[in-house]
This record gives structure tokens, sequence and C-alpha cells, in this order.
């Protein structure tokens, strides 16, 4: 051990550092690891979006003082009586522009799978134009397909198969079985029916021939679009609709938005779908808004519809377009339930809302939706006009060369659901009905044909799904958009439901035990006695209990869907892409409201006796007395609460989600709903998560 050093030596040894800091940088003391804190970004006051919110809060108060000011001010210089030419001046020069009319600078969007409803707020009602378009091509829509729609079986040689046979014999036996139980139910209710109805239509169906008008003779001939020269590159709205089938050069119809998702299977990238929505949008705004300058846009804000149950990368694609593209001043999004009860002035519902090819449920709590009560069914009212022809053809239907994938073939079948289908009981008999079909460069053509139950039963389908073409819907499913995912986690982070889980679990392919048995006949799927549900979406913070067993409504005995019930369920499934959401709605109204009360008797009592119903598939004759009749005898004990609604004053149901969404647009508590362009450029989508009325 060497000794210490005396001072003296130490004075005598040359130093070499000439008492001088290594670097000129100030030296920090490390931080005490056991006691430190920061409040960084866990202020709203330290977040972009609450600042600037907070500064146009302020901003408006500064406003609103001044105008109070200068109001008392004038009033102060009146009566002290000064001269009247001077008061009138001063009058003059304060007196300031005529205040416009509140929404008038809002657009209001509302995009469905075949109709695109838009206006502005202060519209009474929307311009509703077909949502599709036409792109030239080299053949058109029902070209590209061998087989008509619907489908028809052919024989093994190839030739066609009697009426009766053409569309299986599931199919078949499933018609009959429906229609037996619709017999059995009418004479129960004391309607009488002739025993040979069903034989009287066929026979007159097989023997009506068409009846010719000449086209100069047909006061209703249709107007059909006729092509510019040179031909336009694309055709948007109604008129893509009244393009000759044969026309030159061809145009085939795109649908971007099927069964409530982007339309994934027609399209061959992300860009080119994205494209044609904004096609559609930037003309239904030139020629229905009479917007023609994109310079105007800048001063507009825009009230988007989304679903309840929505994707994130939809709606972050959505915002990214109207942001960029279109270059609104505000956007902010808006669900679809929760518009339909502004609409009808409600604050509590079920609402009910079938669509053209999605149908939603979802319950309305005190303006907000629940979130473990959403549910998205992919059928609407197209499935009901398919399954009406089928129906038709398998009665004779003297058109037996109809194919909705022909344009005027699609419009004579809408045509014809509308005006013929219903729901009432009393008018199930043999009925003579009569058409017109128009095509393009011939002749009118009149067709006399009878109808017996299949004007009830096409309709009846929303509660027994399985009648209805559910083979190609899930086709082409996350093929250009991925599902949203957890930058931290990579789980996917989209809304999740539980009752939409509870559904998906009960119609999950059975699990492979090993055994080869047969599968028994389709049934309706029942819940498992212990259904472990995600009780609350990952964005909440506490979880909720799971709805009891007994609260779940047990399904009825016909069948809803194809699923057997004595095979074991796998665990409950989040919202997979693989399985085809198609429920009977009565059982999915019932297990909606089912976790929306959570076994709280008083909320089950109100949401089952504040069932509002809309949208365009709710427009069947007696469809409200109906699905009324079938939640009562589901739930006999609460008979006398049970009551649907429809939309007050009037209103078309149609049109009540964006009547709704235009009536939150000129709401003043909807700033904090609105983004921006300045915070918008700064933070992008992840705004949405503090933007939004509900846990993004």
């Amino acid at each position: 051990m060497v000794g210490k050093k005396s001072g003296k030596a130490l004075r005598d040894e040359e130093r070499t550092d000439n008492n001088m800091e290594l670097s000129s940088w100030p030296q920090i003391p490390a931080i005490n690891q056991k006691n430190y804190y920061t409040d960084y970004l866990k202020r709203d006051d330290q977040n972009l979006a609450y600042r600037l919110q907070n500064e146009e809060n302020r901003a408006r108060m500064a406003k609103k003082a001044k105008d109070h000011d200068r109001e008392q001010a004038m009033k102060n210089e009146a009566a002290e009586g000064d001269a009247e030419g001077d008061g009138d001046a001063n009058m003059e020069d304060a007196e300031e522009t005529p205040a416009e009319v509140i929404g008038s600078k809002v657009i209001v969007v509302h995009m469905g799978s075949q109709n695109l409803r838009i206006g502005l707020a202060s519209d009474a009602l929307p311009k509703t134009i077909p949502m599709v378009i036409a792109r030239k091509a080299a053949t058109n829509e029902s070209e590209d397909y061998d087989e008509p729609k619907p489908k028809r079986f052919k024989q093994d040689d190839g030739s066609e198969l009697e009426p009766e046979k053409e569309f299986g014999p599931e199919w078949s036996a499933h018609f009959g079985r429906m229609s037996a139980d619709l017999k059995v139910h009418m004479r129960l209710n004391k309607r009488r029916m002739l025993p040979n109805s069903k034989e009287m239509v066929v026979n007159y169906n097989r023997r009506t021939v068409p009846e010719i008008i000449s086209e100069h003779n047909d006061p209703m001939r249709a107007e059909w679009t006729e092509l510019s020269s040179p031909p336009p590159e694309y055709i948007v709205g109604q008129p893509a609709l009244r393009v000759p089938d044969d026309s030159k050069p061809r145009y085939k119809l795109y649908w971007p938005i099927r069964s409530g998702w982007c339309n994934e299977k027609d399209y061959a990238s992300k860009r080119a779908l994205f494209l044609d929505i904004s096609l559609i949008l930037e003309d239904a705004i030139k020629n229905q808004l009479h917007l023609t300058s994109k310079k105007e846009w800048t001063q507009y804000s825009c009230v988007f519809v989304i679903p309840d149950l929505y994707d994130k990368s939809y709606v972050t694609s959505v915002l990214e377009m109207l942001m960029r593209e279109f270059a609104f001043a505000r956007v902010c999004f808006i669900q679809e339930s929760l518009a339909a009860t502004f609409g009808a002035g409600f604050t509590s519902a079920c609402v009910v809302d079938i669509g053209a090819q999605k149908t939603s449920i979802c319950c309305v709590e005190e303006g907000m939706c629940v979130e473990n009560s959403r549910v998205n069914l992919k059928f609407g009212g197209q499935d009901m006009t398919e399954t009406f022809v089928k129906m038709m053809l398998h009665d004779h239907f003297p058109y037996a060369d109809i194919n909705l994938r022909r344009r005027h073939d699609f419009l004579l079948a809408e045509e014809l659901k509308k005006n013929i289908c219903t729901m009432v009981e009393a008018s199930v008999s043999p009925q003579v009905f009569d058409f017109h079909l128009r095509v393009a460069g011939q002749d009118t053509r009149k067709y006399t044909f009878k109808a017996f139950d299949e004007v009830h039963l096409a309709p009846m389908g929303v509660f027994e799904p399985a009648i209805f073409d559910n083979e190609n819907k899930i086709d082409g499913r996350r093929t250009l958009i991925d599902r949203s995912v957890d930058i931290y986690e990579g789980s996917p982070n989209d809304p999740t439901s539980a009752a939409q889980s509870e559904i998906l679990t009960a119609i999950a392919p059975p699990l492979n035990t090993g055994k080869t048995e047969p599968e028994p006949e389709a049934q309706t799927p029942i819940r498992p006695p212990a259904l472990k549900v995600e009780a609350t979406p990952r964005s909440s913070v506490a979880g909720s209990p799971a709805p009891e067993p007994t609260s779940t409504p047990q399904p009825p005995t016909t069948a809803t869907a194809a699923a057997p019930t004595t095979a074991p369920r796998p665990p409950a499934v989040e919202y997979r892409d693989d399985i085809m959401p198609v429920f009977g709605l009565d059982n999915a109204i019932l297990t909606s409201i089912a976790h929306a009360a959570r076994s709280d008797d008083k909320k089950m009592r109100d949401f089952i006796g504040g069932i509002m119903v809309v949208g365009g598939g709710s427009l069947t004759q007696g469809f409200h007395a109906f699905l009324e009749e079938r939640l009562q005898a589901l739930r006999p004990g609460f008979a006398k609460e049970i009551m649907i609604g429809t939309p007050p004053r009037e209103l078309d149901p149609q049109v009540v989600v964006w009547k709704g969404a235009s009536i939150f647009g000129k709401l003043s508590t909807t700033n904090d709903s609105w983004i921006g362009r300045l915070e918008f450029d700064r933070l992008g989508p992840r705004l949405l998560s503090y933007k939004c009325m509900w846990a993004y």
C-alpha cells in the first residue's frame, strides 16, 4: 500500500490539467431515480385539440362581450338625445350584415349501400341519388357472369330444370315449410284460405303471355341516358342506372359500398375504390347542392354519418379524403343510431335500421350508443327483392328470363317489391298484378301474373334469413383494406360489441369432434349456458358485468340460421371476417336489448317499449305490427310493454338518420366534435380519439 503524499510533495508535482474543466457544457447531476415526476401531456390544456378549442371559446366570449358593449353604447347614445342625423349615421355604421341561416354552410353526408343522401343542414330534406358509378369497360356487369341472378341450377347436360327445381331442393323445401307455417298461422287467426291457392297461381302464370305495346303508345316510357360524343369516362347516380345494357361503348356499374362495407370484391386497389367514392360525392355536391366551384368548399363544414360498428381504417380514409381532396373547413362524425334519435327527438330508444343490404341495431341511452348493444347484420331490402323474384320464378313467373344483373330488370324488381309485398295477413290471397317491361330499343311488354303468399314470405325473410342468398357476401373481404391494429400491441382495435360477439358465437361453425355424423336440419342456434364475452370494448377503462343468461331471448322453433344446436360451440368470438353475421331480426333485437339493459328490469322495459324502426327496408306494409307480434311471442312476460314506434311528424323512415345528422350539425354544443384543418395537418387521424363523442 502506497502511503499518503505530504502537502509539500503534492505542491512540487507538475500540474498537467491547467486547472481547466474538460468541457464548457454545464454538468447536470444525475436524476434521483426514486423521486421524480413529470406532467408532460397529462393535462388537457397541453393537447393541441383542447388548446385550439379553448382559444376558440375565448375568442367567441370576447366577441360576445364586444357586441354587448357596442349595443349598450348605442342605447346610451340614443338615450342622451343626440342629433337624429348623427344617431342614424352611427346606427348605419354599427349595423352588421344580416346573419346567415344556421346550417347553410354545413354539408351532411349519409352514404349507404344503395343510396347516397346529401344536403345542407339548413335543408328540410336531403337529395337522394344512387350510390353507383358507371365506367367504360369491355363488357357490362351482366355479361361478366355466365349465370343470371338469382342463380338457377341446370341439369348435367346443361338443359334447364323445371321452375320448381331450378333453385335446389333445400331452398324449395325451406320455401314450402315457410308457406305451410303461414297457412297454419292464418288458420289460427280465423282467416279463410282456398285449399288450392298455389295451384291457381301456378296455372295462371303458366298460360299468360305478354302484351306488346309500341313505344309511341306507352305514356310512361323510360328515359334512357343518351351518351354524348365523345362518350364520358364515367356517369354517376341515376343516369348511370339508365345507361342501356347494350350501349356502345359498354359501361359497367360499380357500387363502392356493399353490405355496409367497402366493396373490395369488384375493385383492384384501395385507391380506385375511394376515387369512385370521391367522384360520386363531388358530382352530388356540384349538381345537387349547386356548389360548382371548389374554391367555395373551403368555407363549408361536413357532417359525415358512419355505422355504429365501423372499421377504423374506413373512418380514417374518409377523414383524409374530406380534408385533403375536398378541403372542407371542418369535419365531424356521428353514428347512425345516434343520428336517428336526433332526427326523431328521442333521448333513449332501441334503433333498428333496415337498409338495402345491412341491418343495424343499437340501443341509445341519454345521447350515447350503448357499446355492447351494437349489432350489424348483413341483409336488407335488396335480399327481400331477390328472394321475392326467386319465389315468383318458383311459381312460374311469366317473365322467366329476369336477371337482376341487368339494369332494367333490377329497377323492375325493386318497383314490384315496393308495390306488391306486404306483411298484412289479410292481404295474402291469390291476386292478379301487372307490370310493364321497358327495355332500351325494344317495344314495351305488359305482363299480368298472379301472386299468393310470395308477397308475404319474401319480406318475412329478415326473421328467417336462411331463405336469403348469403353465399358471396363476404367475398373479397380484407383483400384491399387491412384491419386496423394497435400500434403498440399489434392486436385488432376495431370497435367490438358483446351482442355481436354472442351472435357470431351462436352461428360460428361447430367444433370438430372427430365424429362424422350427418348434420341435422338447420335450426335456430341456442346460446351456450356460459358465454364469456368481452363486457366492454378495449377502449373502455372499467369493465362491465356480462348479461345474465336468463336475459337472453329464447329462440323460436323456426329456422333462422344454418347451425346445429347440439354441437359444441367454440369460445366467444369477436368480430370475425370469415363468419357471415346473419341472424333472425327478432332474436337480434332482444339480444341487443339484453346487453344494453344488463339484467336491469327497468332498462329492459324502457328499451323494449321504445323500439324505433327506420330505413327503407321497413317500408313494407304491416311490418311494424308483424315485428311486434314476433317479439311478443318470444318474450310473453313483456307483451304489454313491447311497442314498435315510427319516426314522429310523419317523417320518411329513409331520411331520419340524415335529418338527425343535420340537426347535430346545427347545434352550437357540437364544437367539441369538429376537426379543423390546422389540427388535422399537425395530428392527423389521431384527433379522432379526442374529437369523437364516443370511445374511439
